[in-house]
Protein backbone atom coordinates (compact mmCIF):
# COMPACT_ATOMS: atom_id res chain seq x y z
CA UNK A 1 0.00 0.00 0.00
CA UNK A 2 1.16 3.50 -1.36
CA UNK A 3 1.33 6.25 1.00
CA UNK A 4 0.58 9.74 -0.85
CA UNK A 5 3.76 12.11 1.10
CA UNK A 6 2.58 15.73 1.58
CA UNK A 7 3.80 18.28 -0.50
CA UNK A 8 3.83 21.67 1.72
CA UNK A 9 5.19 23.58 -1.35
CA UNK A 10 2.18 22.93 -3.18
CA UNK A 11 -0.55 22.62 -0.74
CA UNK A 12 0.53 25.94 2.04
CA UNK A 13 0.48 29.54 1.01
CA UNK A 14 3.51 31.45 2.49
CA UNK A 15 2.44 33.50 5.57
CA UNK A 16 4.80 36.45 4.72
CA UNK A 17 3.63 37.09 1.69
CA UNK A 18 7.33 38.69 -0.44
CA UNK A 19 8.86 38.11 -4.14
CA UNK A 20 12.20 36.69 -3.61
CA UNK A 21 15.27 37.44 -6.06
CA UNK A 22 16.96 34.26 -5.98
CA UNK A 23 16.05 30.54 -4.04
CA UNK A 24 17.95 27.72 -4.32
CA UNK A 25 20.68 25.96 -3.62
CA UNK A 26 24.67 26.22 -2.88
CA UNK A 27 27.73 24.19 -2.82
CA UNK A 28 26.61 20.86 -4.51
CA UNK A 29 29.72 18.94 -5.38
CA UNK A 30 29.21 17.97 -8.73
CA UNK A 31 31.78 16.36 -11.47
CA UNK A 32 31.73 18.72 -14.51
CA UNK A 33 33.30 18.27 -18.41
CA UNK A 34 34.95 20.55 -19.73
CA UNK A 35 34.70 21.13 -23.16
CA UNK A 36 38.02 22.66 -23.57
CA UNK A 37 40.90 21.15 -25.89
CA UNK A 38 43.16 19.58 -23.72
CA UNK A 39 40.76 18.63 -20.86
CA UNK A 40 39.87 14.70 -20.75
CA UNK A 41 38.52 13.94 -17.39
CA UNK A 42 35.85 16.09 -15.29
CA UNK A 43 36.54 18.87 -12.77
CA UNK A 44 35.27 18.69 -9.38
CA UNK A 45 33.35 21.52 -9.01
CA UNK A 46 30.91 23.34 -6.31
CA UNK A 47 27.96 24.38 -7.79
CA UNK A 48 25.28 26.91 -6.73
CA UNK A 49 21.70 26.39 -8.99
CA UNK A 50 18.91 29.49 -8.32
CA UNK A 51 15.65 30.67 -9.95
CA UNK A 52 13.19 33.44 -9.22
CA UNK A 53 10.72 33.20 -6.76
CA UNK A 54 8.54 36.65 -8.02
CA UNK A 55 4.85 35.09 -6.62
CA UNK A 56 4.76 36.56 -2.93
CA UNK A 57 2.08 33.90 -2.23
CA UNK A 58 4.03 30.48 -2.96
CA UNK A 59 5.78 29.25 -0.39
CA UNK A 60 8.57 27.43 -1.99
CA UNK A 61 10.41 26.12 -5.06
CA UNK A 62 11.08 22.29 -6.27
CA UNK A 63 14.81 21.91 -5.15
CA UNK A 64 15.05 18.48 -6.09
CA UNK A 65 14.19 19.48 -9.30
CA UNK A 66 17.53 21.57 -9.73
CA UNK A 67 19.48 19.21 -8.12
CA UNK A 68 18.41 16.65 -10.86
CA UNK A 69 18.79 18.71 -14.22
CA UNK A 70 22.25 19.60 -12.16
CA UNK A 71 23.12 15.90 -12.09
CA UNK A 72 21.79 14.74 -15.21
CA UNK A 73 23.93 17.79 -17.12
CA UNK A 74 27.08 16.30 -15.29
CA UNK A 75 26.49 12.76 -16.73
CA UNK A 76 25.32 13.58 -20.32
CA UNK A 77 26.58 16.72 -21.41
CA UNK A 78 30.52 18.81 -21.82
CA UNK A 79 29.99 22.72 -20.42
CA UNK A 80 30.34 25.06 -22.95
CA UNK A 81 28.13 28.14 -23.61
CA UNK A 82 25.52 26.47 -25.87
CA UNK A 83 24.83 23.70 -23.02
CA UNK A 84 24.91 25.71 -20.58
CA UNK A 85 22.23 28.22 -21.80
CA UNK A 86 20.11 24.96 -22.20
CA UNK A 87 20.53 24.03 -18.74
CA UNK A 88 19.67 27.18 -17.21
CA UNK A 89 16.56 27.65 -19.82
CA UNK A 90 15.52 23.82 -18.42
CA UNK A 91 15.84 25.10 -14.71
CA UNK A 92 13.30 27.91 -15.68
CA UNK A 93 11.05 25.52 -17.20
CA UNK A 94 10.85 23.03 -14.49
CA UNK A 95 9.99 25.95 -12.23
CA UNK A 96 6.74 26.99 -14.54
CA UNK A 97 4.16 26.32 -11.82
CA UNK A 98 6.21 28.86 -9.46
CA UNK A 99 6.72 31.63 -12.39
CA UNK A 100 10.22 31.73 -12.40
CA UNK A 101 11.25 33.53 -15.33
CA UNK A 102 15.03 33.59 -14.35
CA UNK A 103 18.08 31.23 -13.37
CA UNK A 104 21.35 31.90 -12.01
CA UNK A 105 24.55 28.70 -12.14
CA UNK A 106 27.47 29.16 -10.06
CA UNK A 107 30.85 27.12 -10.72
CA UNK A 108 33.77 26.85 -8.79
CA UNK A 109 36.73 24.62 -9.56
CA UNK A 110 40.67 24.09 -10.37
CA UNK A 111 42.14 23.89 -13.33
CA UNK A 112 44.64 21.27 -13.08
CA UNK A 113 47.64 21.36 -16.13
CA UNK A 114 50.67 19.79 -16.09
CA UNK A 115 53.32 22.77 -16.67
CA UNK A 116 57.10 22.31 -17.97
CA UNK A 117 60.41 23.05 -16.43
CA UNK A 118 61.95 26.62 -17.49
CA UNK A 119 64.93 24.39 -19.07
CA UNK A 120 64.84 20.79 -17.64
CA UNK A 121 63.73 18.43 -20.46
CA UNK A 122 61.07 16.16 -19.44
CA UNK A 123 60.78 18.04 -16.07
CA UNK A 124 57.30 18.95 -15.12
CA UNK A 125 54.59 19.55 -12.60
CA UNK A 126 50.74 20.02 -11.78
CA UNK A 127 49.46 23.51 -11.29
CA UNK A 128 46.31 24.45 -10.26
CA UNK A 129 44.30 27.24 -11.16
CA UNK A 130 40.98 28.29 -9.48
CA UNK A 131 38.37 29.30 -11.96
CA UNK A 132 34.59 30.46 -11.55
CA UNK A 133 31.59 30.52 -13.99
CA UNK A 134 28.75 32.75 -13.46
CA UNK A 135 25.84 32.29 -15.99
CA UNK A 136 22.14 34.12 -15.69
CA UNK A 137 19.60 33.06 -18.35
CA UNK A 138 16.80 35.55 -18.42
CA UNK A 139 14.61 36.21 -21.29
CA UNK A 140 15.95 34.02 -23.59
CA UNK A 141 19.17 36.06 -23.42
CA UNK A 142 22.43 34.08 -21.50
CA UNK A 143 24.76 36.31 -19.48
CA UNK A 144 27.60 34.75 -18.56
CA UNK A 145 31.27 35.82 -16.85
CA UNK A 146 34.39 33.48 -16.48
CA UNK A 147 37.16 34.41 -13.93
CA UNK A 148 40.90 32.53 -13.08
CA UNK A 149 43.18 33.29 -11.01
CA UNK A 150 47.03 33.52 -11.96
CA UNK A 151 49.93 33.33 -9.84
CA UNK A 152 53.16 35.04 -10.76
CA UNK A 153 56.33 36.18 -8.89
CA UNK A 154 57.40 40.07 -9.01
CA UNK A 155 60.48 41.72 -8.20
CA UNK A 156 60.12 45.22 -6.94
CA UNK A 157 61.89 48.44 -9.36
CA UNK A 158 62.51 50.19 -6.53
CA UNK A 159 63.91 47.68 -4.43
CA UNK A 160 66.25 46.07 -7.26
CA UNK A 161 67.31 49.83 -7.76
CA UNK A 162 68.17 50.26 -4.19
CA UNK A 163 69.68 47.36 -4.61
CA UNK A 164 72.10 48.21 -7.37
CA UNK A 165 73.06 51.39 -5.79
CA UNK A 166 74.55 49.42 -2.76
CA UNK A 167 76.51 47.17 -4.69
CA UNK A 168 78.04 49.91 -7.18
CA UNK A 169 79.14 51.81 -3.29
CA UNK A 170 80.92 48.88 -2.60
CA UNK A 171 82.58 48.30 -5.76
CA UNK A 172 83.52 51.88 -5.76
CA UNK A 173 85.03 51.23 -2.06
CA UNK A 174 86.41 48.37 -3.54
CA UNK A 175 88.54 49.48 -6.40
CA UNK A 176 87.74 53.34 -7.03
CA UNK A 177 91.04 54.02 -6.54
CA UNK A 178 93.12 51.74 -9.03
CA UNK A 179 93.70 53.21 -12.99
CA UNK A 180 92.99 49.72 -14.32
CA UNK A 181 91.45 46.66 -12.88
CA UNK A 182 92.03 42.54 -14.44
CA UNK A 183 88.18 41.28 -15.62
CA UNK A 184 89.12 38.51 -13.37
CA UNK A 185 89.63 40.17 -10.00
CA UNK A 186 85.94 42.10 -11.03
CA UNK A 187 84.51 38.66 -11.72
CA UNK A 188 85.99 37.21 -8.32
CA UNK A 189 84.65 40.63 -6.20
CA UNK A 190 81.12 39.94 -8.30
CA UNK A 191 80.97 35.97 -7.34
CA UNK A 192 81.76 37.03 -3.63
CA UNK A 193 79.60 40.72 -2.92
CA UNK A 194 76.56 40.95 -5.58
CA UNK A 195 74.51 39.79 -3.37
CA UNK A 196 75.56 41.53 -0.34
CA UNK A 197 71.95 43.38 -1.48
CA UNK A 198 69.44 41.55 -2.77
CA UNK A 199 65.55 43.12 -3.90
CA UNK A 200 62.53 41.69 -2.34
CA UNK A 201 60.26 39.79 -4.68
CA UNK A 202 56.85 37.99 -3.62
CA UNK A 203 54.58 35.28 -4.77
CA UNK A 204 51.73 37.13 -6.35
CA UNK A 205 48.16 37.01 -7.36
CA UNK A 206 46.20 37.90 -10.67
CA UNK A 207 42.38 37.63 -10.73
CA UNK A 208 40.68 38.47 -14.24
CA UNK A 209 36.82 38.25 -14.75
CA UNK A 210 35.73 38.47 -18.62
CA UNK A 211 32.09 38.81 -19.88
CA UNK A 212 31.85 35.92 -22.59
CA UNK A 213 30.12 37.02 -25.85
CA UNK A 214 26.24 35.54 -26.38
CA UNK A 215 28.01 33.07 -29.67
CA UNK A 216 31.60 32.01 -27.94
CA UNK A 217 31.48 28.28 -28.94
CA UNK A 218 33.61 27.72 -26.26
CA UNK A 219 34.99 28.88 -22.95
CA UNK A 220 38.36 29.10 -23.52
CA UNK A 221 39.91 28.77 -19.99
CA UNK A 222 43.29 27.77 -20.61
CA UNK A 223 43.78 30.30 -23.62
CA UNK A 224 43.18 33.05 -21.18
CA UNK A 225 45.12 31.53 -18.65
CA UNK A 226 48.11 31.69 -21.12
CA UNK A 227 47.39 34.80 -21.95
CA UNK A 228 47.72 36.81 -18.43
CA UNK A 229 50.93 34.45 -17.86
CA UNK A 230 52.57 35.63 -21.11
CA UNK A 231 51.89 39.24 -20.58
CA UNK A 232 53.32 38.69 -16.78
CA UNK A 233 56.21 36.90 -17.55
CA UNK A 234 56.61 35.24 -14.20
CA UNK A 235 54.14 32.29 -13.82
CA UNK A 236 55.17 30.11 -10.69
CA UNK A 237 56.61 27.18 -11.33
CA UNK A 238 56.14 23.48 -10.36
CA UNK A 239 58.91 21.03 -10.76
CA UNK A 240 62.74 22.83 -10.83
CA UNK A 241 65.93 21.59 -10.89
CA UNK A 242 68.76 24.23 -10.10
CA UNK A 243 69.13 25.32 -14.10
CA UNK A 244 65.19 26.15 -13.48
CA UNK A 245 65.39 27.87 -10.67
CA UNK A 246 68.59 30.16 -12.13
CA UNK A 247 66.11 30.43 -15.15
CA UNK A 248 63.43 31.89 -13.40
CA UNK A 249 65.69 34.47 -11.49
CA UNK A 250 66.97 35.40 -14.53
CA UNK A 251 63.58 36.23 -16.02
CA UNK A 252 62.42 38.03 -12.45
CA UNK A 253 65.72 40.41 -12.83
CA UNK A 254 64.40 41.31 -16.17
CA UNK A 255 61.21 41.40 -15.70
CA UNK A 256 60.75 43.94 -12.72
CA UNK A 257 57.34 45.01 -12.15
CA UNK A 258 55.23 47.14 -9.64
CA UNK A 259 51.42 45.96 -9.02
CA UNK A 260 50.58 49.19 -11.08
CA UNK A 261 52.83 47.44 -14.14
CA UNK A 262 51.31 44.23 -13.49
CA UNK A 263 47.62 45.13 -14.18
CA UNK A 264 48.17 47.36 -16.62
CA UNK A 265 50.17 44.40 -18.63
CA UNK A 266 47.01 42.01 -17.70
CA UNK A 267 44.39 44.54 -19.02
CA UNK A 268 46.23 45.58 -22.12
CA UNK A 269 46.43 41.47 -23.57
CA UNK A 270 42.99 40.93 -22.09
CA UNK A 271 41.18 43.75 -23.67
CA UNK A 272 42.38 42.66 -27.07
CA UNK A 273 40.67 39.35 -26.84
CA UNK A 274 37.41 40.66 -24.41
CA UNK A 275 35.71 44.03 -24.34
CA UNK A 276 34.42 44.05 -20.76
CA UNK A 277 37.11 42.61 -18.08
CA UNK A 278 38.11 43.52 -14.97
CA UNK A 279 41.62 42.78 -13.36
CA UNK A 280 42.44 42.68 -9.82
CA UNK A 281 46.09 42.07 -8.59
CA UNK A 282 47.58 41.74 -5.47
CA UNK A 283 51.56 41.63 -4.52
CA UNK A 284 51.56 39.61 -1.33
CA UNK A 285 54.47 41.61 -0.12
CA UNK A 286 57.77 40.10 1.43
CA UNK A 287 59.09 44.26 3.06
CA UNK A 288 55.63 44.78 4.40
CA UNK A 289 52.73 43.00 6.55
CA UNK A 290 50.55 44.51 4.05
CA UNK A 291 49.44 43.79 0.75
CA UNK A 292 49.98 46.29 -2.83
CA UNK A 293 46.78 45.95 -4.64
CA UNK A 294 45.96 47.52 -7.65
CA UNK A 295 41.97 47.11 -10.10
CA UNK A 296 40.45 47.92 -13.01
CA UNK A 297 37.24 47.49 -15.01
CA UNK A 298 35.08 47.62 -17.79
CA UNK A 299 32.36 45.25 -16.68
CA UNK A 300 29.08 46.34 -16.86
CA UNK A 301 26.67 45.27 -13.70
CA UNK A 302 24.56 42.34 -14.20
CA UNK A 303 21.11 41.34 -12.96
CA UNK A 304 21.33 41.27 -9.57
CA UNK A 305 24.52 42.43 -9.15
CA UNK A 306 26.60 45.84 -8.62
CA UNK A 307 29.28 46.97 -11.03
CA UNK A 308 32.61 45.95 -10.58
Amino acid sequence: MSILLPDVALTERSTTPASLEWVGMAGIDVPIMLDEPGVSRPVHSKADVQVDLPDPAIKGIHMSRLYRLLDDFAVCERLNPKTLSGLLQSMVTSHADCYSKRARLNLAFSLLCRRPALLTEGLSGWKAYPVVIEAVWEAGRLSLELSVEVGYSSTCPCSAALTRQLIEQAFLEQFGIEMAIKPTEVAAWLQRSATLATPHSQRSVAEVRVRIAEDAERLDVLPLIERIEAALGTPVQTAVKRADEQAFARLNGQNLMYVEDAARRIQKVVAEAYPHHSVSVRHLESLHPHDAVANSSSLPATEGQPAR
